[in-house]
């Protein structure tokens, strides 16, 4: 039970990171977001898990020379994946608008990354015939519910404020975000494919709770290679955008926009590396219900951090209303998740 209580508990930090990193983002100013999603990139999908990587492991490049080929390149595929659900999320937002963009996206994300991996390892009848694995149904059906009701909250608190997505179509904005949770589920796929290299890491000596993290060097090359190339597509391509000028701001900017974008982008690496503590918590038959934890959890605790943020000083009545009731029903799913870990 303790180590279920510990796993849950991980989850939670790591979801807290999630919902915080886009704050000090948003600080960032006369820059373009291309620009700004490249430098926080650079610490999240590059620096970061290198330098870790580099510090847990006794040899760096022998040991990713000693991981079989079709595990490396299913890991960087899945990464790969998630990169391309990770753009998507600015055309979905486009047309649901933010709050409804993302409690679809979040939705599938959570199903299918949290679903398809014990299906795949022939866990179907588990989940569908034991206790635990009623439980842990239970716990998605109803985390899914308080999702839709805090997505539906954040619309009408957008309605009431007056925002509306650029070009509102839902046909278009739920077949985005379809594809976008779909995609996304490919940094769940990542790590579950990762497992023989979590294995290595442990047989060259580092401890089981830091075991998964060599791997977010390959998963996040993957996501970086699809991110960057965006980017710097649009930086080149779009006659609005520069990177030039961007950089050619006064040192005071540059500065304080860099840190900003730094801080951001090891803000949502924070979340895997404790998602990474999570699953090595987790009884290992059920370290699949830890995605559905965090994507969650991330809806949570971005609900928190908007009203600490005062997102919705301005809502008045039934949107905040919503909004608590769905973060109830979210803790409730987190329980019955707990509950069936337990059992």
């Amino acid at each position: 039970m303790s180590s279920v209580l510990a796993g849950i508990g991980w989850d939670m930090v790591g979801a807290a990171a999630a919902a915080s990193f886009y704050a000090p983002i948003q600080k960032v100013k006369r820059w373009s977001w291309e620009t700004t999603w490249v430098v926080a990139g650079i610490f999240s999908w590059v620096l970061l898990p290198i330098l870790v990587s580099r510090t847990l492991l006794p040899s760096f490049f022998s040991f990713y020379s000693s991981i079989p080929g079709h595990v490396l390149a299913l890991t960087f595929l899945f990464g790969c994946m998630w990169g391309i659900g990770n753009v998507n999320y600015g055309l979905t937002m486009r047309y649901l608008g933010m709050s409804l963009g993302i409690g679809v996206a979040i939705g599938v994300t959570l199903v299918v990354g949290t679903l398809i991996p014990p299906i795949v390892h022939g866990r179907l009848e588990y989940l569908l015939t034991s206790r635990a694995g009623h439980f842990t149904v239970a716990g998605i059906l109803v985390a899914l519910l308080g999702i839709a009701v805090i997505s539906w909250a954040g619309h009408q608190k957008e309605q009431q404020m007056g925002i509306r997505a650029e070009e509102f179509s839902l046909r278009k904005g739920l077949l985005l975000a379809v594809f976008c949770g779909i995609f996304s589920s490919g940094m769940s796929f990542a790590i579950d494919a990762a497992q023989p290299m979590a294995a290595a890491a442990q047989q060259v000596g580092v401890k089981p709770l830091y075991a998964a993290l060599p791997s977010y060097v390959i998963i996040m090359a993957g996501g970086a290679l699809i991110n960057f190339g965006y980017c710097f597509f649009r930086l080149t391509f779009n006659r609005e955008l520069s990177l030039r000028r961007d950089l050619a701001e006064p040192k005071h900017i540059l500065l304080r926009n860099g840190a900003m974008a730094a801080c951001g982008g090891i803000m949502w690496y924070l979340q895997f590396f404790f998602f990474a503590w999570a699953g090595a918590s987790t009884p290992a038959h059920l370290a699949f219900i830890n995605w559905m934890l965090l994507m969650s959890l991330y809806v949570l605790f971005g609900g928190l951090v908007g009203l600490a943020l005062g997102e919705w000083r301005e809502a008045q009545g039934r949107p905040v209303r919503l909004l608590w009731v769905g973060m109830l029903i979210i803790i409730l799913a987190a329980n019955l998740v707990g509950l069936g870990a337990a059992s």
